[in-house]
């Protein structure tokens, strides 16, 4: 694993110099999606959004959404299980259903995977590579799995430096109501958000091809990559 206001920009650039850094959402897609789309949007933010199969194979129409609106679509397994406690054939068949429903509801072929709860070892990790894609975590989680505030989310999204990625998830409402501060925070802070290299784990420039590849989130150019590895287990 490798351990990685100026008008609303969809490509996240608003205001920013210094440097580039990843959001993430886990579990969706959600009840919560769409307006978490509309609310990156309007924040001029791109995230990688960390899809579950059974989740994708319901709502595909909400992956593409997704994509639409210029998120990078990523791999977090089918049912969300704890890795570790699965048979290597299981641990394959819940990446692999999930690369075909997110394939099959138009959200290419993601090359990332983060594993439920931050929960891996050698044995997933040897699964993962054998899958062709990456395994990430992140470098600073917000809590918002465990009922953190607007507030606190803020304050961790601000504590983010260049190349660093954060956890946060589809579905808390106070994630939903943290985002147009969280742009403003970055847009302070003189940081964009970008994709995520597979070979280095850092956030990078959308498109950048230096060890991008095609892009780590679906292949598709200007998607995203690989992420960084936490510290402790979360709801992830």
């Amino acid at each position: 694993m490798r351990h990685p206001s100026p008008q609303a920009d969809p490509s996240g650039r608003a205001g920013a110099r210094d440097g580039y850094v990843a959001l993430t959402f886990d579990d969706g897609p959600s009840h919560r999606t769409a307006a978490l789309l509309d609310a990156l949007r309007e924040a001029g933010l791109r995230a990688t959004m960390f899809n579950q199969g059974n989740h994708a194979a319901e709502r595909p129409d909400l992956v593409r959404a997704q994509v639409a609106a210029g998120m990078w679509v990523a791999n977090h397994s089918y049912s969300h299980p704890y890795m570790t406690g699965l048979e290597p054939a299981e641990m394959e068949s819940e990446i692999t259903r999930t690369q075909e429903a997110l394939a099959a509801a138009g959200g290419g072929t993601p090359r990332l995977f983060r594993p439920p709860y931050g929960d891996t070892d050698e044995t997933l990790a040897a699964v993962v590579a054998k899958a062709g894609l990456t395994e990430i975590c992140w470098d600073v989680d917000t809590r918002d799995w465990d009922d953190a505030s607007a507030d606190a989310i803020v304050e961790a999204v601000g504590r983010l430096t260049d190349g660093q990625v954060v956890l946060m998830h589809d579905w808390p409402p106070s994630t939903l109501e943290a985002i147009p501060r969280i742009g403003e925070v970055l847009r302070a802070k003189g940081l964009r958000t970008g994709m995520i290299c597979p070979d280095t784990g850092r956030a990078v420039a959308p498109g950048n091809r230096d060890g991008a590849g095609n892009g780590a989130g679906n292949g598709d150019g200007d998607r995203a990559g690989d992420g960084a590895g936490n510290v402790d287990r979360a709801e992830g």
